[in-house]
């Protein structure tokens, strides 16, 4: 058995060898990294201004629904009902509306 699964193994590594080749001669790119420096706090940059933007939009809803006496239970409720995603697409909990309203 041992040999048998020495000589697949074998096998395998032939076929990847020559599918990896294969795909370099077409002019395929091979490897994940590509030498490119990224700056973190752009990123963190970019995603906090993405979220003030989206915060700018949802939060004078949940104040005007927090003006009426709602809880922050209760607003997430209802953003949900209303059909307004959270960032991420999904439903809306008490902690989502709580940061939302801090950030605007």
């Amino acid at each position: 058995m041992a040999a048998v699964a020495q000589l697949e193994a074998g096998l395998i590594s032939e076929r990847t060898k020559a599918a990896l080749k294969a795909a370099k001669d077409r002019g395929k790119v091979l490897g994940g990294f590509r030498g490119a420096k990224v700056n973190p706090e752009l990123g963190r940059a970019a995603r906090a201004a993405k979220a003030f933007e989206f915060a700018s939009q949802v939060a004078p809803i949940a104040r005007e629904l927090q003006a009426g006496g709602a809880s922050l239970r209760t607003i997430a409720a209802e953003l949900t009902s209303r059909g307004i995603p959270t960032p991420r697409g999904g439903n809306w909990s008490a902690a989502q509306v709580k940061r939302v309203l801090q950030r605007a």
